[in-house]
Formats: structure tokens, C-alpha cells, sequence
């Protein structure tokens, strides 16, 4: 399953959520870290839903990118 993730820069390091997992949340120092540290997360997040007798929601999101006038 491919979920989309929303990654952000905080003040100290960067912090991805996957919206059609809620509470499923990592931070990395990096851009990459946080990507990699999500996709671990996702697992676990899946895990647990599944330990739980709890549905796995399936991927919905998606994003685009768009450009606008500053």
C-alpha cells in the first residue's frame, strides 16, 4: 500500500503524518530521516490496528502542488 505522508520543517527538525492513519506521526533531524522514520511508523501504526481487531484504513489522500503569485 502506498500512503501519502505530509512532511514539515520545524524549528529543529522535521515532522511527517500520514492523514489516513491518525496518530501516526514521526520527526527526523532530516527531511530523509523523517521519511524513513514514517515509513517505520506506518508499520507499526498497521500492526496494531490489526493486533487490536481494528480496520486498516485504506490510503484515500493525495496531493498536488500548487503555484501561485507571491
Amino acid at each position: 500500500m502506498e500512503y501519502m505522508i505530509v512532511i514539515e520543517k520545524a524549528p529543529r527538525n522535521y515532522a511527517a503524518y500520514v492523514p489516513d492513519l491518525p496518530g501516526c506521526v514521526a520527526t527526523g533531524a532530516t527531511r530523509d530521516d523523517a521519511i524513513r522514520e514514517i515509513g517505520a511508523a506506518i508499520v507499526l501504526h498497521i500492526e496494531s490496528l490489526r493486533e487490536h481487531g481494528d480496520p486498516v484504513p485504506a490510503p484515500q489522500c493525495t496531493a498536488a502542488v500548487v503555484q501561485v503569485a507571491a
